[in-house]
């Protein structure tokens, strides 16, 4: 049984590299990590080396890491994988380098070939306490795809991976927990209706005044606020969504519901009406989750 600690980073493609860095650390309220470089850029809220990189490419995912509980958690990965028929390869030596961590293992998620590493240990950052400054952020949450067979990768992060499912919203999104993380949910997957792409992805906060007060200074700021406040019925949280400069959507949410990893609830299959996405119903801008390419490394498929 594959055991986790939690969502370890996500790598992202923007079109420019600096105007991201800067609206990530000013405007978001992540800290900068180590030196400039014309390749990537670090960015942290927490005592890890990094919990973002940027990455200069169609704006979306690059690629996501999750963190194992432990160096032994990789074999039975790797036979899980190679079970299900997955290619699994370990991680080259110098993305390992470039992402700070130990060895560990990339696979692709079969439909929308999204890159995955799994990893146990990522150095310490050796930067300053992350202190948080705008936004009382308190870790990198969750990021949600988008897949032409959502059905098809739930059952896979299910089966194959270990992941457990928390709720769904029917024929619409799979909530999941990388057990025995007990956050609601690290990973979720929609209904891309044919395509794939990146939803949106999270940092949680831990005040909700950070809701409010965000809307508000993100709006002075001339930044999209696009969904919210409202509140999610499944997980119980707050939320504020946003655009980055590359039109990515970002989310701050406040409270989720937390699982143990004995005795857990069954998962609720919620009906696919508003008050399932927001109890408060607010409008949603189309412009929310209208950008999110997911960089094709797979092996044989191009881009």
């Amino acid at each position: 049984m594959i055991r986790y600690q939690r969502l370890g980073y996500l790598a992202l493609n923007v079109r420019d590299i600096g105007r991201s860095q800067a609206f990530y650390r000013d405007h978001v309220g992540l800290q900068s990590v180590g030196g400039r470089s014309a390749d990537v850029r670090y960015l942290r809220c927490s005592d890890k080396h990094h919990d973002i990189a940027l990455y200069r490419g169609a704006p979306g995912l690059k690629r996501a890491g999750f963190q194992l509980e432990s160096e032994r958690e990789l074999a039975p990965l790797r036979r899980a994988l190679e079970a299900a028929g997955t290619p699994v390869t370990d991680i080259p030596a110098g993305d390992c380098a470039a992402m700070h961590h130990g060895p560990g293992l990339r696979t692709w998620e079969p439909v929308s070939g999204a890159t995955l590493d799994f990893y146990a240990a990522m150095e310490p950052s050796d930067a300053p306490p992350f202190v948080p400054t705008v936004a009382k952020i308190q870790r990198l949450g969750h990021f949600v795809l988008r897949t032409a067979d959502a059905a098809a990768t739930a059952r896979w992060f299910t089966e194959v991976l270990n992941f457990r499912i928390s709720d769904q919203i029917d024929g619409a999104v799979t909530f999941m927990r990388c057990f025995p993380n007990p956050l609601h949910h690290s990973f979720g997957v929609g209904n891309g209706k044919g395509k794939n792409g990146l939803h949106h992805f999270n940092f949680m906060v831990s005040d909700a005044d950070d809701i409010g007060t965000s809307l508000w200074r993100l709006k002075k700021l001339e930044v999209p606020v696009v969904n919210g406040p409202g509140r999610h019925l499944p997980s119980g949280s707050m939320f504020l969504y946003y655009l980055d400069p590359d039109g990515l959507t970002v989310e701050y949410s406040f409270g989720m519901e937390e699982f143990p990893e004995q005795g857990a609830r069954a998962p609720r299959v919620l009906p696919p009406v508003s008050k399932s996405f927001d109890i408060w119903e607010g409008p949603v801008d189309p412009r929310k989750s209208a950008v999110g390419a997911i960089e094709q490394s797979r092996p044989g498929v191009h881009a």
